[in-house]
């Protein structure tokens, strides 16, 4: 993770996500993930309680990923591997069938 101002890079690595998802609209699905996070990669000390938002459209497809500390957008920002990772999991087909679940209710 990446702190704006700051020059100090964190790489967080990820071992699981807790996703929740809801459609927001017409246009996109919110999702919420909890990440479970390696205990070699410890979240950064200025985070409270790190969740990730992404915005996918219905199709599926990634327009945001963004971090937030205690449900409010914050002052870090991730990695692309961070990003990467994030984005492999919400491509993975079971949660692409999720999201196209949603987009159809």
């Amino acid at each position: 993770m990446i702190q704006y101002g700051s020059d100090t890079i964190t790489q967080l690595k990820f071992l699981a996500f807790y996703p929740r998802m809801e459609r927001r609209d017409d246009q996109w699905i919110d999702i919420e993930l909890r990440a479970e996070v390696s205990h070699e990669t410890p979240i950064p000390s200025g985070l409270i309680d790190l969740t990730i938002l992404v915005i996918c459209t219905h199709s599926g497809a990634i327009a945001q990923i963004i971090p937030l500390d205690e449900g409010c957008d914050c002052e870090f920002q991730f990695t692309s591997d961070e990003k990467e990772q994030i984005a492999s999991y919400i491509e993975s087909d079971e949660i692409q069938a999720e999201i196209a679940k949603l987009a159809l209710s």
